[in-house]
């Protein structure tokens, strides 16, 4: 059930949703715009259903084929899935078509949720499924809730929102801890050095914030955290559940 479109060409469902509405308008589109939302959801919970080993990558769509960071992000996905992890990405180019090839190529799972965008973004060819969301919020929620862990290699500010609500969903018991991995010292350095200079120093951040932040350069190593962390987890001593998901309370 399609809602009337009365918006100019070239503007996205995000878009649209997010305008201030006009007089009047609420009770022709946004009522009719949840329909939509509510099938986005049912498509991505239906597709990503069976899905119970995900680790999600993030990292700029800008990446290069021959920068380092396409390789290492390559490399650390096809470990993931010789380990037995499927890989989920955004879908499109860049550091996400390195993880998906990576992930493809090792023959695991390569999964892409991609999102409409005023510029068009390609779904990149190394996916053996892939989903098209409209909804920013819906793809991101797919992210969390098919996740056992999130590595970031560098990026922009969309890797940085990844980033970040993960750690603010995790900080506030929202979804229950997994590890967020920072895969580049040199480029996620000041950050850190940043966080620990101004928002540990005033009190804004406590050490337990920073200690759910793993820092490195080695694919080998980001796989040795994620089956760590799934090896703690699973520990019926650490009195948690079998599988990370959002919290109902």
């Amino acid at each position: 059930m399609d809602e009337p479109d009365e918006h100019k060409p070239g503007t996205t469902q995000d878009e649209q949703l997010l305008e201030s509405p006009r007089l009047d308008e609420f009770t022709h589109t946004d009522t009719w715009r949840v329909f939509r939302i509510m099938g986005e959801f049912v498509t991505g919970f239906d597709e990503l259903a069976t899905l119970t080993r995900g680790i999600s990558i993030f990292g700029s769509a800008r990446t290069k084929v021959d920068d380092p960071d396409y390789a290492a992000a390559q490399e650390t996905a096809a470990l993931l899935a010789r380990a037995g992890f499927a890989v989920i990405t955004g879908g499109g180019p860049g550091i996400m078509e390195a993880a998906n090839r990576g992930a493809f190529e090792a023959g695991g799972l390569s999964i892409g949720c991609n999102i409409e965008l005023p510029f068009e973004q390609s779904s990149n060819p190394y996916l053996t499924r892939g989903l098209k969301f409209k909804y920013f919020f819906v793809r991101k929620m797919m992210f969390v809730k098919y996740s056992l862990g999130f590595i970031i290699f560098p990026g922009g500010f969309g890797t940085l929102d990844e980033l970040f609500e993960a750690l603010t969903l995790i900080q506030t018991q929202k979804i229950r801890n997994f590890p967020v991995v920072l895969f580049g010292t040199k480029y996620w350095e000041g950050l850190l050095n940043w966080v620990r200079d101004f928002g540990l120093k005033e009190g804004k951040l406590t050490e337990e914030d920073l200690k759910r932040l793993h820092l490195t350069d080695s694919p080998a190593e980001v796989v040795k955290i994620i089956v760590d962390s799934q090896s703690s987890f699973l520990d019926p001593a650490n009195n948690v559940a079998d599988e990370y998901q959002y919290r109902d309370d």
